[in-house]
């Protein structure tokens, strides 16, 4: 190796040596604010991601122009609507007291004409007479004497019995009636769990003697189908109810096609050419 460059070499590093070198340190609290300061942008953003998912749905809902916001007033008005009816206030209301009662005074006059001229007249719940607005339920009954009208009408046409919810609906304070009339009237809960009010006819009840009744047990008829116990009625000269509804159509079967039937039919080709062409087969199998 040439000496000359070894001496610069040897000259570069008592220079290195020669000259301090400092190293920077982190230091712990600035460590700490600059990550307080990447921490707190992320802070920062999820506070601002709590409220656009709080306030988003609310603010969209609460929009005066959107429809959610319209079928909101209308569905608040028919609610309100319905339990002063059945809290006993039956008087019909203008619009303008309806919405004093149920505070939606900040709505604009584009949603009062639509209440007016569209939502409140075709809507099945809501009477409009002469300008004011009142509840429209099923059965419109004042007391307990008109529910009983009501359920004795309906046993006597063969109607059966009527909803719970639907008396509630247009009875105003309808337990109480309910729990008045007492034995008057029968409870039936369907499978649902929702009940059914009919009228209990007294004049139906009446007690049958015990002697009927061990004739009626003492004959077996678990042996016995429906044609044995129709035979037995006529020789009694007892006529049985016949059955009057629909009667099943028995769905007929087709017949198997015979062998002669099941050839196919094949289509015919080049009918155009019919008395054109010749047959040449005999003649090639007898050369072969």
């Amino acid at each position: 190796m040439d000496p000359a460059l070894l001496k610069e070499r040897e000259l570069f590093k008592k220079r290195a040596l020669s000259t301090p070198a400092v190293e920077k340190r982190k230091v712990p609290c600035s460590s700490g604010s600059s990550s307080s300061k990447k921490k707190k942008p992320k802070s920062d953003q999820g506070s601002a991601s709590k409220s656009n998912s709080e306030n988003g749905p609310l603010s969209y809902r609460a929009l005066p122009g959107s429809t959610g916001y319209k079928f909101g007033v209308l569905a608040k008005i028919v609610n309100y609507m319905k339990t002063r009816h059945q809290r006993g206030d039956t008087h019909p209301l203008t619009l303008d007291e309806i919405l004093d009662e149920t505070k939606l005074l900040d709505i604009g006059m584009r949603q009062k004409q639509w209440l007016m001229t569209e939502a409140l007249i075709n809507n099945p719940k809501i009477d409009v007479t002469d300008g004011k607005y009142a509840f429209k339920p099923k059965y419109n009954l004042r007391d307990k004497k008109a529910l009983l009208r009501l359920l004795d009408k309906h046993d006597q046409r063969g109607l059966g019995g009527i909803l719970l919810e639907d008396i509630e609906e247009g009875l105003p304070n309808a337990q109480k009636a309910i729990k008045v009339l007492g034995d008057q009237i029968v409870f039936v809960t369907r499978p649902d769990k929702k009940k059914i009010l009919f009228y209990n006819d007294k004049s139906c009840q009446f007690t049958i003697d015990e002697e009927f009744q061990k004739l009626w047990r003492s004959i077996p008829v678990d042996s016995m189908d429906e044609e044995k116990i129709e035979d037995y009625l006529k020789r009694q000269g007892i006529s049985s109810m016949q059955e009057t509804g629909p009667k099943k159509v028995l769905s007929v079967q087709k017949r198997k096609k015979s062998a002669s039937q099941r050839k196919r039919k094949f289509k015919a080709h080049n009918n155009h050419m019919a008395g054109l062409l010749e047959d040449y087969s005999e003649g090639v199998s007898g050369k072969e």
